[in-house]
């Protein structure tokens, strides 16, 4: 059974920073053109690819929005992804969900199979 689970969200003040993790069990990280990555969805917003890393880790893709920021990054031995958030600003503010699927260049909500229940992150001024 695949799993994920995240961890990591919580409070800070903008301008801080918080370290997402996603804990992957039940598949390796093995097929080409696939990848893990972070998802955030605010209160009336669609869900919006923020970073995704291919299985090799070899590509990586970030929403304009979080570039420079964010740093996705992955620990095959351990099955984990991380997601290094810096400057965090209020409209981070979301519910971060891991996932795992598809992905060839963008990080798109629709391709992915599997999903974490999610880790809300608030940011404030």
């Amino acid at each position: 059974e695949v799993q994920l689970v995240e961890s990591g969200g919580g409070l800070v003040q903008a301008g801080g920073s918080l370290r997402l993790s996603c804990a992957a069990s039940g598949f390796t990280f093995t097929f080409d053109d696939y990848g893990i990555g972070w998802f955030r969805q605010a209160p009336g917003k669609e869900r919006e690819g923020v970073s995704c890393i291919s299985y090799s880790g070899d590509s990586t893709y970030y929403a304009d929005s979080v570039k420079g920021r964010f740093t996705i990054s992955g620990d095959n031995a351990k099955n984990m992804v991380y997601l290094q958030m810096n400057s965090l600003k209020p409209e981070d503010t979301a519910v971060y969900f891991c996932a795992t699927g598809y992905f060839a260049r963008q990080c798109l909500a629709g391709s992915m199979d599997y999903w974490g229940k999610g880790t809300r992150v608030t940011v404030f001024q």
